[in-house]
Order: C-alpha cells, then sequence, then structure tokens
C-alpha cells in the first residue's frame, strides 16, 4: 500500500482539510451513508489525519479505532481527536492481527481501497473484525474519473500514477472498473445495500465554483454501504 510519508503527508493533511473534494464531495457523502452512529463501535480504516474519526466522535459514536500507515498522517489525527480515539501504526496490506472478531459495529475505508494491493485479504479482515449485520463504507475514485482511452483501456487491471496540478507529489492507485470493485466487495461476502455517485455538496459552490460545476457533471468519486453476512 502507498503510505503519505514526510512531507507528502503534511501537504495530505492539509489538503483534505477543505479541499472541495475530499471535505465537500467524499466526506458528506460518506458520512450520509453512516446515518446515525449514536453508540455504535467504528472502524477508521486508513484514518489518514482523523478528519472521518472526529466526525464520528462529535455524532456520538461510542467507540472510534483509526488505522494509519502514514506516521505523520497519524500526528495529525491524533492532534485532531486527542485521547478519544484509538490509533494504530499500521499498514493495511497486512492481517489486522490486533483486532478482535466481530469488535465493530462499522468500518469505513474513506478513498483508501485503491490504493491497496493484497484487497481480498483486507475485506476478509475487515469481515472478521464487523459483527454480523454490521456496515462497511467504501469510497474510491470512479472507474472513469481518471480513465483516458488514449492512455489505457477501461477494462485494463493496472496501476496508475498521477500527479495533481496543486501537489508536489505523484500519487499512485489501481484502476478499478466498476465490475471489478463492486465484484470484489461481492465475493468478500457483502451485501451492496447502496450506492451513490457523490457530488458537491451546495455550500461549496461559493468556494471553489469551478471544481464544484465539475462535480455535476463529471463522476469523480464512487461510495458504496454494504452489510456483513451471517
Amino acid at each position: 500500500m502507498t503510505a503519505y510519508h514526510g512531507g507528502q503527508g503534511e501537504e495530505y493533511a492539509q489538503h483534505v482539510t477543505d479541499n472541495l473534494y475530499n471535505a465537500y464531495t467524499d466526506r458528506p457523502a460518506m458520512l450520509g451513508l453512516a446515518g446515525d452512529v449514536t453508540g455504535l463501535r467504528v472502524l477508521d480504516l486508513g484514518c489518514g489525519a482523523g478528519h472521518y474519526a472526529a466526525e464520528f466522535l462529535d455524532r456520538g459514536a461510542a467507540e472510534v479505532v483509526g488505522v494509519e500507515a502514514s506516521e505523520s498522517l497519524l500526528r495529525h489525527a491524533r492532534d485532531r481527536v486527542g485521547d478519544r480515539a484509538t490509533l494504530y501504526q499500521h499498514d493495511l496490506e497486512e492481517p489486522l492481527e490486533f483486532l478482535a472478531d466481530g469488535a465493530f459495529d462499522l468500518a469505513v475505508m474513506a478513498l483508501v481501497y485503491h490504493h491497496v494491493t493484497r484487497r481480498a485479504e483486507l475485506l476478509a479482515e475487515v469481515r472478521r473484525v464487523l459483527r454480523p449485520g454490521g456496515a462497511l463504507l467504501v469510497s474510491t475514485t470512479h472507474p472513469v474519473a481518471e480513465w483516458n482511452p488514449d492512455d489505457r483501456p477501461y477494462f485494463s487491471n493496472e496501476l496508475v500514477t498521477v500527479r495533481p496540478k496543486s501537489s508536489r507529489h505523484s500519487i499512485t492507485f489501481w484502476h478499478l472498473t466498476l465490475e471489478r470493485f463492486i465484484g470484489e466487495l461481492l465475493d468478500a461476502g457483502f451485501t451492496l445495500t447502496k450506492l451513490v455517485e457523490p457530488r458537491a455538496v451546495e455550500e461549496a459552490k461559493s468556494i471553489d465554483p469551478i471544481r464544484h460545476a465539475k462535480t455535476q457533471r463529471t463522476p469523480i468519486f464512487l461510495a458504496v454501504r454494504l452489510v456483513r453476512g451471517e
């Protein structure tokens, strides 16, 4: 899994705080899929700088556990949530052996799944630590967002490296077709209950009208809610 280290982690932590795509597109969609989290035990996988962990705690979650590979991002997460959450530095390519079976009501993977290579193994671990009937939320880059037919076939299964115009660093992730993305989740024993293609909320129009308009006409992310079977 590609982790954000050093300067890249610092840049990402600042970026996601108020960036239109993260703060006003992905995050509202995922929090909407989460619904009422009062009293729930929540696992935040790839918790980054702790934005979701803080939201779940503020919304009444009974317990939040965050897992993140990047030391620099975990530093920001600890600053954001203090001792209200339990945070682990851990690579999601490796088993979650420090988490007990059936320990969580809700697991969240926000814009991290497409960075993982051993996704089947990760999903098996997520299923293990969720109680039966527990929910899994996953958001990812939309299959057509970074696809250019002149560069690669849509049905390719390959690592993609891009460098956002606003960044000094490149980002590497797996190009996942819709079929592969949903198929992997279903094959892991989850049932799909809702799928959304997030668009920026109305509030973002006055903050970044150009990007707000882009999200209204071009899919950027894909977000799903699933339930763990018996």
